[in-house]
């Protein structure tokens, strides 16, 4: 009995101890959960501040401020002040962390570049690069040049401007096609068949060969892989 009672009575410390451990344990977690967050704070919104207004507003909320040295051209808020930050604003954020800020340099004057003879892909991304806008597309279909291909535009090059219009060539690219394997065939046919793509086929000799009909293909220029494109001259030379 006397045992027993003693059993029962360790079991009985044992789980008082477990239970102020744990107790112990989430007490700290919390404690330590509120220790964070009271040294959060949200990230103010910057912009449009000057780099002294901006170092003043941080400063009371225990951040610094780094500014970055690459000036930004920006239309709307006037040069040495904020048009960009890093956090964003609202962002919750421990306090002492910097907050990095890029100045506007004001409206850059840009002059438009040159773009004729330019994809138009390339003509768009070099725009972009320099804060211009295209006004307007104009589209025409001429063999003259490249498809794609800036054709003309509007101001002329090395003239101030914001907004420029290009004329861009539609014309639709030569179709390639592979040079069959003529040998062998009828040459009557495989020319019909190819002047109907577009290409020039030409009988350039007849050969008498043993065991092969009238009109067979025995030669071919360019040979069978090539690349050939409409109008460009094909020749072969036939049986008889």
């Amino acid at each position: 009995m006397a045992l027993r009672t003693r059993v029962w009575g360790a079991g009985k410390l044992l789980v008082l101890g477990g239970a102020l451990v744990g107790t112990y344990v989430l007490f700290a977690a919390a404690s330590m959960r509120i220790a964070l967050r009271a040294r959060e704070v949200q990230i103010p919104d910057l912009t449009s501040r000057t780099a002294n207004e901006a170092t003043t507003i941080s400063a009371a909320l225990g951040l610094a401020i780094r500014v970055d040295e690459v000036r930004r051209p920006d239309p709307k808020i006037e040069a040495g002040r904020v048009i960009a930050q890093e956090p964003p604003a609202g962002t919750a954020s421990r306090q002492q962390r910097s907050v990095r800020v890029w100045l506007s340099s004001g409206v850059r004057a840009v002059t438009v570049p040159a773009l004729t003879g330019e994809t138009e892909r390339t003509a768009q991304m070099r725009l972009s690069q320099d804060g211009l806008e295209v006004a307007a597309l104009s589209e025409i279909r001429s063999d003259t040049y490249g498809s794609d291909v800036v054709v003309a535009q509007d101001p002329a090059p090395d003239t101030a401007g914001a907004r420029v219009a290009l004329l861009v060539n539609r014309a639709e690219q030569a179709v390639n096609y592979v040079m069959p394997d003529l040998i062998g065939v009828n040459g009557e046919r495989a020319a019909e068949i190819l002047r109907a793509r577009g290409v020039r086929v030409a009988v350039v000799g007849s050969t008498p060969y043993p065991g092969v009909a009238p009109g067979i293909v025995l030669r071919q220029s360019p040979q069978a892989g090539f690349q050939i494109a409409p109008g460009e001259p094909i020749s072969i030379e036939v049986s008889r």
